[in-house]
């Protein structure tokens, strides 16, 4: 992902695709699942539930990576309670929006997940 171009294309796309989410006034469970993806992907969170009547997010964030270890069940987990406001969801979505190379290979895979097109992106 060396290609500035690209990053600013899976960056704008997903973007587009959070405009699009945060538009309607119902939420759709297949675009709830799109905001939690990102704010787990952001925060490090374990579990998140977001609340939109009352504009609050409320997540368990994973403090230290190196005590998790996938062969057994983690039970004690330095986790840290977080209940965040936000004042508009689709600003709040895009400011957690990392610009490294895996969150782009990441929001890349989203946005082919969530638009439901078989559109490759490719270095131009």
């Amino acid at each position: 992902m060396e290609n500035s171009g690209l990053k600013t294309r899976v960056l704008t796309e997903i973007e587009k695709l959070i405009s699009k989410s945060c538009s309607k006034s119902k939420m759709s469970p297949k675009f709830q699942k799109l905001h939690v993806a990102i704010l787990k992907k952001y925060y490090n969170a374990a579990d998140v539930s977001i609340d939109y009547h009352r504009k609050r997010v409320i997540m368990d964030i994973v403090m230290d990576d190196s005590c998790y270890d996938p062969k057994k069940v983690n039970s004690s987990l330095p986790i840290l309670r977080a209940n965040l406001l936000f004042k508009n969801l689709k600003e709040f979505l895009s400011s957690s929006l990392d610009k490294d190379n895996v969150s782009i290979a990441f929001y890349a895979r989203l946005i082919r997940a969530y638009e439901n097109r078989n559109v490759t992106l490719t270095v131009v």
